[in-house]
């Protein structure tokens, strides 16, 4: 059961019609908090906030092109155990589809949630968007959706969106329950709201919002994007590829990894409550390094830097959403967006699956299927 209805934008401020549709679903009687990014009084910094008065609204800010961590993490937080409250959620389709993958490994649940969706266009890496921002709210969020709209994602110094937005082919938020429109929308007039569940059907009748026109060049618009995407996605695979084709090349590429582990915690699908490689069987003994460095004459420090990525590639490669968070939080820069999504696209491709597609599909691994990789185990073979 779907459903379609409009929210108007008045004197062209989007983000204030924003703000009063979300303040509308928070005021219903069975919607008891809001999670959304808003900024922060501290530097204007843009983050998950979880609202329960609808007139502390004035701060939220779901256009911004700021994305400092994945609110899969914070929505798995609120909703692993039943509080006897339901919750909205703004997030962005990689959220949505990280948070379906954390929902099947039994970290969230959806029975509490309502969830939107809003049509991503892409965010700013941190350390960009705070240069660009200046810490005083100077970069308009509103401004930057226009000019994404156009097509235009880049700054005159040169700044573009993230890799892992410029190599996203999933702009629109399939698994919401209500998918709030803005590519080939005319978002100076009104935006586009679609419900794709029953519960978002409901959800939608309840507000008694004016109909929605039909958006004749929405499929249009999205499919020129995907397509732009995937172009970059694919020269992105083919680089990343030649680049660790080899142990000398990955050992080449992982060189300024210093184990800090930050990837692994920004990580939205990483969920382990104890991580081996935090646990005594890294922590080697002193004269362990310097028996090492006789038998090879030099040892790289830290060691182990290779081999915990090609754990975790190994570990969750099936789940690998690409939201780049693992980049973003990497101090030496190393773009291990690339390589994660690069590993994770021929992982999920040879069991044809989608992480976050659909709540309902197994993940790999997790069940026997008879017929999988026939041609490895060489069932049927002559």
């Amino acid at each position: 059961m779907t459903a379609s209805a409009r929210i108007d934008v008045i004197d062209q401020d989007l983000l204030a019609a924003l703000r009063q549709f979300l303040g509308s679903i928070l005021r219903l009687d069975d919607i008891n908090a809001l999670l959304v990014a808003s900024r922060l009084p501290m530097k204007q910094m843009v983050m998950p906030t979880l609202i329960t008065d609808p007139n502390r609204l004035d701060a939220i800010d779901p256009l911004a092109p700021a994305f400092p961590m994945n609110t899969a993490k914070v929505a798995s937080k609120l909703t692993r155990k039943p509080v006897g409250a339901t919750m909205a959620v703004v997030m962005r389709p990689c959220e949505i589809r990280a948070f379906i993958e954390l929902v099947k490994l039994k970290q969230g649940r959806l029975e509490e949630l309502v969830i939107l969706g809003i049509d991503c266009l892409g965010a700013y890496r941190n350390a960009d968007y705070l240069k660009l921002d200046g810490g005083d709210g100077s970069l308009s969020s509103m401004d930057f959706c226009r000019s994404a709209l156009a097509g235009q994602t880049g700054t005159e110094g040169g700044i573009d969106i993230a890799p892992a937005c410029r190599a996203c082919e999933y702009p629109v938020a399939e698994g919401a329950d209500i998918v709030i429109g803005l590519l080939g929308v005319d978002v100076d007039d009104h935006i586009l709201l679609q419900s794709q569940t029953e519960k978002g059907s409901h959800l939608l009748s309840r507000l008694e919002l004016p109909a929605a026109p039909a958006e004749e060049n929405r499929a249009e618009v999205i499919a020129a994007l995907v397509a732009r995407r995937s172009a970059y996605r694919d020269e992105m695979f083919s680089a990343t590829g030649q680049a660790v084709q080899d142990l000398e090349g990955l050992t080449a590429y992982l060189a300024g990894c210093v184990n800090c582990y930050n990837c692994r915690v920004a990580c939205p699908v990483c969920y382990c409550k104890e991580c081996v490689f935090v646990t005594d069987v890294f922590n080697h003994e002193p004269i362990q390094y310097l028996q090492w460095a006789q038998r090879k004459g030099v040892i790289k420090m830290p060691t182990d830097t290779v081999f915990y990525h090609l754990t975790r590639l190994a570990h969750m490669s099936t789940a690998c959403v690409g939201c780049g968070q693992c980049t973003n939080a990497c101090p030496n820069d190393i773009p291990v967006m690339e390589l994660f999504r690069t590993v994770a696209h021929g992982t999920q491709q040879a069991f044809d699956y989608l992480a976050g597609r659909s709540v309902d599909e197994k993940p790999p691994l997790s069940e026997f299927r008879e017929n999988e990789f026939n041609e490895v185990v060489g069932i049927g073979a002559k």
